[in-house]
């Protein structure tokens, strides 16, 4: 019987509508679908997925990666994984500050359940994406 070897990296893309984000060999990567995370690793099933708001992670050249994507679609290939997100930012170009106050201000907007002028949705939202941002961020590689 032959023996089957699977491949030991896949090709990565991320892609905006503004820049290519990332395009690189990876041994794995986890994705945030719409119903949840999902890990992929070399010689997955192929398979589509929407993006949630949340934290993509890989491992390139033994190093961890971390970034925050906002909704879009992730594509898995046989021997790639496509991401087409609305927006991307790696670790590094998060400014935590501003995150942080997008947080608090959202959140605060959450807590004024008696106004109408507030967009719920939008508020929540909000604050799904700057925890994105604050938990991508808090990953960020150490300055050499």
């Amino acid at each position: 019987m032959a023996e089957i070897t699977l491949p030991t990296e896949i090709l990565l893309d991320i892609v905006t509508p503004d820049r290519l984000v990332a395009h690189d060999e990876v041994t794995a990567v986890t994705i945030p679908g719409k119903d949840g995370y999902l890990g992929i690793l070399p010689g997955h099933a192929p398979l589509l997925t929407e993006l949630g708001p949340g934290e993509l992670v890989y491992t390139s050249g033994g190093a961890q990666h971390s970034m925050a994507v906002y909704w879009g679609f992730a594509e898995v290939l046989g021997d790639c994984v496509i991401v087409l997100a609305q927006t991307c930012e790696r670790a590094e170009e998060i400014d935590v500050e501003r995150a942080e106050k997008a947080k608090a201000r959202a959140e605060e907007r959450l807590k004024r359940l008696d106004d109408p002028a507030i967009d719920r949705e939008r508020a929540r939202e909000s604050l799904t994406r700057a925890m994105a941002r604050l938990e991508a961020a808090h990953k960020r590689p150490d300055p050499e």
